[in-house]
């Protein structure tokens, strides 16, 4: 069997003990966060990513290991292992691999074949394949197969014997793993997709209207190309296939089939192939070779939204400072909620200010009032239906305050799934969903990441084909993303909400829910080791996660840092060797920075925790998190029938593709900038130009208000 750490050290480029001493934290119970902040000195500082590959390639590994165990057991029941094929077995690396080996000795329902060897025709078959040699003797395939000629078995005719045996000559060649090996390299190689409409579908009709007359390479397929295809065809729209020359794969076949040079035999071998690869691998092989190209594109389309949700998790939090959150609406008027600086919801209210001038007026006292009533800082105004009407109303109430708060329009996706969950009516029993709806308005500027949590991340809006990617592989990699985004921020311990505090490493549902109700019952933690009273929370969850948890103003300032509690210890050595108070060594970065960390070096502690130490001191509770900005959007410009080509704009990157990006200028639609249009130079991929949240500048290229598309450039713009 296969050594698999000495393979994934070769296949990630990384040194055994790496391999070994990852493999066994993991198999500890170790999160990889966890691993990647605090065992660096254990694993080479390896990160997180090659952490994550190494844990997914250990679990392919692993799984091919326990298939081949059943194979080789299921071929030595029928006496058919021989050392070739268990060394063949043995020592593959991919699934397809094994499985194509496997394939003539699966369990099978009645074939073609079957029929004939049960008729008595393998004899026949053999005599056949002896005379398919270079130098055969000449011998009449009619007379021998007059020899099986049975009214007891059903073969009236030498002609049924023949293609009795050709039946089981076609299975032997249909399940040889090198054949399909080349034939479905083939197929990836030079096969073309091809997709046409369906006839009931009229030219204009249907938005996969690209693919009404499609081609492309299979080897070259964008992932979006390759899931739109499947989406069309799942939906009734198109039928797409691969086309390829089949004269190719049929002579290979028989220069690889085909020895005699007898015209009778050679005749009924190539009778027998085009059989055998018409009949038994054409669909099968096409079939595996669409599901490999769409599980790529699942794979590529699954990082580009984990880029994504990554970039909107860690966007700029504006702070946590009193807010006034509106969620927009004509006829049913805008809700109005009210949270401090904790988050903490406050007051209601429902405002009309796009009917009647009377209501108009109400409304304006009403925002006003509030704002002086609850001295708001902050005003969140959801981006949906009458937003851009909303943000002017707003805009000209401010112009009567002397302290204006800062307005922002903020992304709502996901907000009303978020009103209407479980975790909402948790938290509001007693509250309807709009005004759930407004509170995670508000909170969502507050702090993007806490609100976040809360929803599921395929109802953000920042996905590619999220509903037709690998359902399994895609909830795995977004848990795993924001259990990255959770842990590279830190949590708040005295205001994290249980869904928070569920990502952090090591805790689960059932601790997330103890911390909450330990904090309700005696108060707010005063220091990290209070966490070892929680129920259910023992010394390997508080290693896993004590080091992500902050707690502002407690017992020891180093609580409210990304230090460890195990490291402790040694932060008090440098501050009694720098003669300094433990609560005063996070305010001399100065003094920190030229401190020998050779000095403090242990068995456990080197120098790459020691420079994260050091790191932390100088800037303790820094928020890794960029600095807040918000677009700002151009007055008069609230429709698509507002737009005009050449308009420079000023917008927001709402979700990042591969083939561009979608941008937000204000009209309730937002705009692509194709990737041929990101910069001025080429780009082969959107991501190394723009991420979601950013806020960018455009020119208008083309509006079709019929089908309401925007195409947008931002070249010759310096962003």
């Amino acid at each position: 069997m296969l050594n698999i750490p000495q393979l994934l050290a070769t296949e990630l480029d990384l040194k055994p003990y790496q391999v070994q001493n990852a493999l066994e934290l993991l198999a500890e119970g170790a999160t990889i966060p966890f691993i990647a902040r605090y065992r660096k000195e254990r694993t080479g500082e390896m990160n997180e990513v090659q952490l994550r590959d190494l844990s997914d390639r250990y679990t392919y590994l692993t799984e091919l290991e326990e298939r081949k165990s059943v194979i080789l057991n299921a071929i030595a029941e029928q006496g058919k292992l021989t050392d070739e094929l268990k060394t063949k077995i043995t020592s593959c690396l991919q699934k397809t691999e094994l499985e194509d080996l496997y394939l003539p000795y699966r369990p099978k329902r009645r074939t073609r074949a079957t029929v004939a060897r049960e008729k008595g025709l393998e004899p026949l078959t053999e005599f056949i394949k002896s005379l398919n040699v270079k130098n055969a003797v000449s011998a009449s395939l009619e007379s021998e197969a007059a020899k099986y000629i049975s009214e007891e078995k059903g073969i009236k005719t030498a002609q049924e014997a023949l293609k009795g045996a050709a039946d089981i000559l076609a299975e032997e060649v249909a399940e040889k793993a090198d054949l399909r090996a080349y034939i479905r390299e083939y197929l990836l190689e030079e096969g073309l997709f091809v997709s046409r409409i369906k006839d009931d579908y009229p030219e204009g009709t249907t938005k996969f209207e690209m693919y009404r007359n499609y081609q492309a390479k299979v080897k070259n397929i964008a992932p979006h190309n390759m899931l739109a295809l499947c989406r069309g065809e799942s939906e009734g729209v198109l039928n797409f296939e691969i086309a390829f020359d089949e004269d190719v794969v049929l002579s290979y076949l028989e220069s690889q089939g085909i020895r005699t040079k007898t015209r009778e035999i050679r005749d009924f071998y190539q009778a027998m192939l085009k059989d055998a690869f018409n009949r038994l691998m054409k669909t099968s092989l096409v079939g595996e070779v669409i599901s490999e190209k769409k599980t790529y594109a699942d794979i590529e389309s699954i990082k580009t939204f984990e880029a994504n949700l990554r970039e909107l998790l860690l966007s700029a939090p504006a702070g946590m400072k009193p807010t006034l959150a509106i969620d927009p609406g004509f006829r049913t008027g805008c809700k109005v909620a009210v949270l401090d600086q904790t988050g903490k919801f406050l007051e209601y209210q429902a405002v009309f200010p796009h009917q009647a001038a009377e209501q108009r007026t109400k409304a304006a006292l009403t925002i006003k009032n509030l704002i002086e009533k609850y001295k708001i800082e902050l005003i969140a105004i959801g981006n949906g239906t009458a937003s851009r009407e909303t943000d002017e109303f707003v805009l000209q109430v401010l112009q009567a305050i002397d302290r204006k708060p800062i307005k922002v329009m903020v992304n709502e996706s996901g907000a009303s799934i978020y009103s209407a969950s479980k975790v909402a009516l948790e938290e509001f029993p007693d509250l309807d969903v709009t005004v759930r709806g407004a509170i995670s308005i508000g909170r969502r500027l507050q702090d993007p990441l806490a609100e976040l949590v809360k929803i599921d991340p395929k109802s953000i809006g920042v996905g590619q084909y999220q509903h037709d990617v690998d359902q399994k592989l895609l909830k795995k990699k977004l848990d795993e993303t924001v259990e990255s985004c959770v842990n590279y921020v830190g949590v708040d311990l005295n205001t994290a909400s249980k869904e928070l505090l569920t990502f952090v490493s090591g805790i689960t549902a059932a601790v997330a829910n103890n911390i909450v109700a330990y904090r309700n019952q005696y108060g707010a933690f005063k220091n990290r080791r209070q966490l070892l009273k929680v129920p259910k929370l023992g010394p390997k969850a508080f290693e896993q996660a004590a080091g992500f948890l902050r707690i502002r103003g407690g017992d020891n300032p180093l609580d409210n840092t990304a230090v460890h509690p195990e490291s402790y210890s040694v932060v008090e050595a440098i501050a009694s060797d720098l003669n300094v108070p433990l609560n005063q060594v996070t305010q001399i970065a100065e003094k920190l920075k030229k401190t020998n960390l050779k000095k403090y070096v242990t068995d456990t502690v080197g120098e790459p925790t020691l420079r994260d130490i050091l790191g932390e001191l100088e800037k303790p509770g820094r928020d890794p998190r960029a600095e807040f900005k918000y677009a700002t959007f151009k007055e008069g410009i609230k429709e698509i029938t507002d737009l005009q080509v050449g308009m420079e704009l000023e917008g927001i990157v709402t979700n990042v593709a591969n083939f561009g990006a979608f941008v937000d200028i204000g009209v309730h639609q937002d705009g692509l900038v194709h990737i041929s249009q990101l910069a001025d130079r080429f780009v082969d991929d959107p991501k190394k130009i723009v991420k979601v949240g950013q806020v960018v500048k455009v020119r208008v290229l083309e509006v079709n208000e019929k089908l309401k598309r925007i195409s947008l450039s931002m070249k010759a713009f310096k962003q």
